[in-house]
């Protein structure tokens, strides 16, 4: 079991990077959307055509929000909606070419904002940083998952 003082330490600079990353802010990553819909633009354009369901179960948020933040994000050019190919009853979802261009935006301002915090670090320091961040982002999720296994039981 890990003691609370480092429980608490981690806590606290998570907390810290919500606040520095800007998600504390209306809207984040110079983008004028919101967490949620700068997540989304950022998903699809990764990972390619998905549907509202696939997107939401992946950002674990619900499916009233999903719909309102799909219709706020097709509404505004940045998403489009098409036929599944493999499933009429669905549609995918993929980037304009407006989301296309937010995409991109969206990635120069993240790089320049994490090039800039690693500039600050040794190259042995930046490599630590990777590896923690990707093995406690890992252990959230390994947790998280196993909770919900255990609650289905």
């Amino acid at each position: 079991m890990a003691e609370l003082s480092l429980i608490d330490d981690i806590r606290a600079a998570s907390r810290l990077m919500v606040r520095e990353l800007g998600f504390m802010d209306a809207t984040v990553a110079a983008s004028g959307y919101p967490p949620s819909a700068v997540h989304t633009i950022l998903e699809i354009g990764i990972r390619g055509p998905m549907t509202s369901g696939e997107l939401g179960a992946f950002l674990r948020l619900e499916k009233s929000s999903v719909s309102r933040l799909v219709r706020k994000l097709i509404d505004c050019g940045e998403l489009r909606e098409t036929p599944d190919e493999a499933d009429a009853r669905s549609k995918l979802l993929s980037l304009t070419a407006k989301g296309q261009r937010t995409l991109q935006a969206l990635h120069a301002f993240g790089r320049q904002q994490v090039r800039g915090a690693l500039a600050t670090l040794t190259e042995a320091e930046q490599r630590t940083v990777r590896e923690g961040m990707m093995l406690y982002a890992q252990a959230l999720r390994a947790s998280r998952v196993g909770e919900e296994a255990e609650a289905a039981v």
